[in-house]
């Protein structure tokens, strides 16, 4: 009886931590929620604003790199302005 109690506690252990992480959907719900909440969006607007976010595509780090990596050269940064600038950029979502 005791063999069966360690591989129960370990199943019932493994099955209650997928429970309290997070899923990228949840997480990504959060974050349009809180966008739409930001802008004070209201009825219709904010159902359209939600589907929107909800149905894009994260970039991927290499797409972004590129992207804070051309508007840096656009606007002519340089040492450390260039530094703080792709870092404050690459930590938007």
């Amino acid at each position: 009886m005791k063999m069966l109690r360690v591989p129960l506690l370990l199943l019932g252990l493994l099955l209650s931590s997928q429970g309290f992480a997070a899923t990228a959907q949840q997480n990504k719900m959060t974050t349009c929620n809180a966008d739409a909440s930001a802008k004070a969006l209201k009825g219709d607007e904010r159902k359209a604003f939600m589907s929107n976010c909800l149905k894009a595509t994260p970039a991927t780090p290499q797409e972004r790199m590129k992207t804070c990596n051309a508007d840096a050269t656009t606007q002519a940064l340089k040492g450390d302005a260039r530094k703080a600038f792709m870092s404050d950029c690459l930590k938007k979502k």
